[in-house]
């Protein structure tokens, strides 16, 4: 449909020296980067969990006695298996060992309510389900609605060293009470399966049962569902070796074998399983798990193993800061940080770079495309108010959001329309919502952004997030980077209302800062300084915090369903005519 229309691709040209246009994908399964390196690497470290490491030799055996086990409980090539779990061994080792049984792995959060498990779990048909026993409760409360034919559970303790245990204060007698409650939790059910049992040795080698990369899933990743019910993206084989070779080919000082990665972002979620999992596999780098975050268990991490890469979140970053133990000299073995999943403010770029911070990309994707598709230049060229180029062996195209087959400039806004290996399969049992969003290869983002000369884009907003006001268009980000300057506006969020005036009209929530409340009036003088009249907001709503989804991204649906759902409410002179 665009393809025609592709003209040129400014942003090679400003790719850091050395990084390709175009990135070779071998053919084959996700596996192979795991293999490659136990063959290259067995003694280095490939898992680092509270002090336990699991080298590449003992992730890759481990890997292996899963997949046998699976094998004994009736696993098939294509069957879904559901991965409930937090980061840990235990959820690496299955996520490869479905994979090596040719199977579909399907990861959830382990906080999803009954109604949200039973919804994913129906909608993909999971024959079996590891779950983090915590989580046990969950999974049997629906189980009688699904069709799953074994639940393996597996616990934290299991794979903790004992010096972990005793810096929690979990003596012996206390963790036989700990399993015991566990045991009882769980019942004496020949379709409840340990984890334990699915690692016992193998009677010989265990190989890889044989996939077409560009056709056989590996994975099938739910959205995040912050506009919406969460879709399954079905991404293949090939479309996570080709982000992990996309976001390999960008990295020019990686080093094989020394890497090593702070996975502080859930696996679960497709931002971290590459950027933190597969990816980092590729060169044989060590992956320090953390199962949530915790400011001072990530200081204490970072000081103990000394991480080269740390994917993250804008959030994430500006508490590691203002941890009080935080020191300048936390930062000197990072030399990347891999921002996403949400806009990155000045004031975090600034705070970064006045530490002596190196290495900060700017970068942007969608579960949909594996998810890796812009990223800001790694050699001191990032222009990280922006998202970046499109990573090597991937198009962009800015077009017209009212007629999508008209390209559009330089400068003008539209909806991003992208291309590369790394796009999606399509929506799992969705084919409508698949046809309207895939069109010949290339994937319409539902995103609104700016494509400049250099081919540095800049995403505006969502295309469900943005407003009309009087006929004319608003930004959220734009009116919310104003509200942002002011001294007494500690986080907001915009969004738009229906107005039978004005079409519609712009709520603005505010978190104060504690130091400076505010007054609406004196929010609304600030926003007419700098926006034209119909951008600035005809509310202001204080609230102490703002709803984020697991990634820290706001969740403006869940603020427009509780407008609707609730008379609406003035706050002061707030409401204007």
């Amino acid at each position: 449909m665009w393809h025609s229309s592709l003209r040129s691709t400014p942003w090679r040209r400003r790719y850091q020296p050395g990084v390709p246009g175009e990135v070779d994908i071998p053919d084959i399964p996700v596996t192979r980067f795991l293999d490659d390196a136990a063959d290259r690497y067995p003694r280095k470290p490939a898992l680092i969990f509270f002090g336990r490491q699991l080298t590449y030799r003992d992730l890759r055996e481990a890997v292996d006695r899963f997949a046998d086990g699976l094998r004994r409980l009736g696993v098939q090539p294509g069957d879904r298996v559901a991965l409930i779990l937090p980061n840990c061994p235990q959820q690496v080792i299955a996520f490869y060992g479905v994979l090596r049984r040719g199977a579909i792995a399907v990861q959830h959060n382990p906080l999803y309510t009954e109604e949200e498990m039973l919804r994913q779990l129906a909608d993909c048909g999971a024959r079996v389900a590891v779950v983090l026993d915590r989580s046990f409760a969950t999974v049997r409360a629906v189980r009688s609605r699904l069709r799953l034919d074994h639940i393996v559970v597996t616990s934290m303790l299991d794979f903790l060293p004992a010096s972990r245990r005793i810096a929690l204060r979990l003596p012996l007698v206390q963790m036989q009470r700990r399993r015991a409650d566990i045991t009882a939790d769980v019942p004496d059910d020949p379709g409840v399966v340990p984890f334990t049992r699915l690692q016992r040795p193998t009677r010989g080698a265990v190989r890889q049962l044989p996939v077409d990369p560009a056709r056989h899933l590996a994975a099938i990743q739910y959205t995040g569902g912050t506009e919406g019910r969460p879709k399954g993206a079905m991404l293949t084989h090939r479309n996570l070796v080709a982000n992990a070779c996309q976001q390999h080919s960008w990295d020019l000082e990686g080093r094989p074998g020394e890497d090593v990665t702070l996975a502080v972002l859930p696996l679960f979620h497709s931002f971290g399983l590459v950027s933190c999992l597969v990816s980092p596999v590729v060169t044989a780098g060590a992956v320090v798990l953390l199962p949530r975050y915790d400011g001072d268990r990530v200081l204490r991490a970072i000081r103990r193993y000394r991480p080269t890469i740390f994917p993250g979140v804008p959030t994430l970053y500006e508490q590691v800061l203002d941890s009080p133990r935080f020191q300048p000299s936390d930062l000197r073995s990072l030399r990347i940080f891999i921002s996403g999943a949400m806009d990155l403010p000045q004031s975090t770029i600034d705070r970064l770079e006045r530490l002596g911070a190196k290495g900060l990309s700017n970068c942007y994707g969608l579960t949909e495309a594996s998810p890796a598709i812009t990223a800001n230049p790694l050699d001191g060229t990032a222009r990280n108010l922006t998202v970046g180029l499109p990573l090597p062996s991937t198009d962009a195209v800015v077009v017209d959001q009212d007629e999508p087959t008209r390209v559009l400039p330089p400068g003008e806004a539209g909806e991003l329309v992208v291309r590369g290996p790394q796009v999606f399969a399509g929506y799992w049992n969705a084919p409508l919502a698949t046809a309207q969003t895939l069109s010949k290869g290339w994937l319409r983002t539902g995103d609104i952004a700016v494509m400049d000369e250099d081919g540095f884009i800049t995403i505006l907003a969502r295309l469900r997030d943005m407003m009309k006001v009087n006929g004319f268009t608003v930004f959220p980000t734009e009116v919310e980077k104003v509200l942002r300057r002011h001294p007494a506006v500690y986080d907001c969020a915009v969004i738009s209302v229906p107005d039978t005036r004005r079409g519609e009209r712009i709520i603005a929530h505010v978190v104060e800062h504690p130091a400076y409340p505010f007054s609406a009036e004196e929010l609304r003088t600030h926003c007419k300084r700098y926006l034209s009249h119909y951008k600035v907001p005809s509310e202001f709503r204080p609230r102490t915090e703002l709803p984020r989804n697991l990634l820290g991204k706001i969740v403006r649906q869940q603020l427009r369903d509780e407008f609707a759902e609730s008379a609406p409410r003035r706050m002061g002179s707030a409401q204007s005519g």
